[in-house]
């Protein structure tokens, strides 16, 4: 599974410069608005501390991380939904992510210009989530039409699918987030396909200033609060820190971020929140020729999850071999673990735990 998440926010909050630093770019980062017009996409490893000692065992060939993409999305302003700034291109580019990162400009800087004269997040957070949501009506609305029209021949199923159209057009003209209604589930198929902006889950990025990335300020503090009551993830970044991280060394970098009283870069924070948000685990293949990360979604089986690595795996699943990462250390790799009776074989069933490392017997 390749996590995708949609980098966006308003013009000239830092949401570039964040980009930048995540992935190790040089894309433009200039302070005005709508630099960014299409969309830069990078790929970054998820770091995972338990690789390395799987390599060690093993002595592969090649590490290969699990990965996330960030798509930097060209910033979004009032009336974006009706296509102000380009807004209507843009908004296409979110429907294809997994996830939004909304940054939202948490610090104060009369020489960095604000769209609308000053930072206020929770402004900043509804002028960005109007748009959506207005773009998510709009097509709520063309898709009850559409099976109203179907449904006047008699069709029950497009009788029910306007109905629950109808429903969450009144759901999102209360300024609620398509995320936030009970589908039933006859209709989860629709509702999918209808590719809405606001169903996708959001961790907002406060982007505070060197000074407050430990401990936050007014403004990062209303962020985090509304995180929290709308249920989204959160997480306390400084652009122009990570920014500098990546010039420096790995253990200048660990000096640096003790210094700032930070745990862990930016980066690390922010794909451990995705993570968590999207409900995503690791497990691990390990051989001669690599160890590996695959991602999946917490409760997928073992056919499924033998599927990330090659679709044919799914069909020809026969049986997995499981052993748990901790054991799989504590008996010096698989043969130490049959030895021991760490080995599990699991069948269709088995629901995939993180960090398990497995082994799949498939039907040629």
């Amino acid at each position: 599974m390749a996590l995708r998440c949609g980098i966006v926010g308003l013009p000239n909050i830092g949401k570039s410069t964040l980009f930048n630093a995540l992935t190790d770019s040089r894309i433009a980062a200039e302070n005005y608005p709508f630099c960014t017009i299409e969309p830069n996409s990078g790929v970054v490893p998820v770091p995972d501390a338990r690789l390395a000692p799987l390599d060690a065992i093993v002595h592969s060939a090649r590490v290969v991380p699990a990965t996330v993409e960030f798509v930097d999305i060209a910033g979004l302003v009032r009336g974006a939904s009706q296509g102000e700034g380009l807004g209507n291109k843009f908004l296409a580019h979110i429907r294809e992510t997994a996830a939004v990162i909304h940054v939202v400009r948490c610090f104060e800087d009369p020489d960095v210009v604000h769209v609308d004269g000053r930072p206020d997040p929770l402004r900043d957070v509804e002028t960005i989530e109007t748009e959506l949501a207005l773009a998510d009506l709009d097509t709520a609305e063309k898709r009850a039409e559409r099976a109203r029209k179907v449904g006047k021949s008699g069709d029950k199923e497009a009788q029910a699918e306007c109905a629950f159209f109808e429903e969450l057009v009144a759901h999102l003209s209360a300024g609620k987030p398509a995320r936030a209604i009970e589908v039933p589930d006859g209709q989860a198929r629709a509702f999918r396909d209808a590719w809405l902006l606001t169903a996708k889950p959001v961790l907002y990025v406060a982007n505070v200033d060197e000074a407050s990335l430990a401990a936050g300020n007014a403004h990062s503090q209303a962020l985090e609060a509304h995180a929290r009551a709308t249920g989204a993830g959160c997480v306390r970044i400084c652009a122009k820190v990570e920014a500098e991280l990546v010039e420096l060394e790995s253990g200048e970098r660990e000096a640096f971020l003790a210094e700032l009283g930070a745990d862990a870069s930016g980066l690390d924070r922010l794909i451990r929140e995705a993570y968590r948000l999207l409900d995503l685990i690791s497990y691990f293949t390990a051989g001669p020729k690599e160890v590996r990360a695959w991602t999946i979604r917490r409760g997928t089986k073992a056919p499924q999850a033998a599927a990330e690595i090659h679709t044919d795996f799914e069909r020809g699943f026969i049986r997995a071999e499981v052993i748990p990462f901790d054991d799989y250390l504590a008996c010096n790799g698989e043969t130490g673990a049959k030895e021991r009776g760490k080995l599990r074989v699991e069948g269709k069933d088995y629901v995939v735990a993180d960090g398990d490392v497995m082994h799949y017997r498939i039907a040629t």
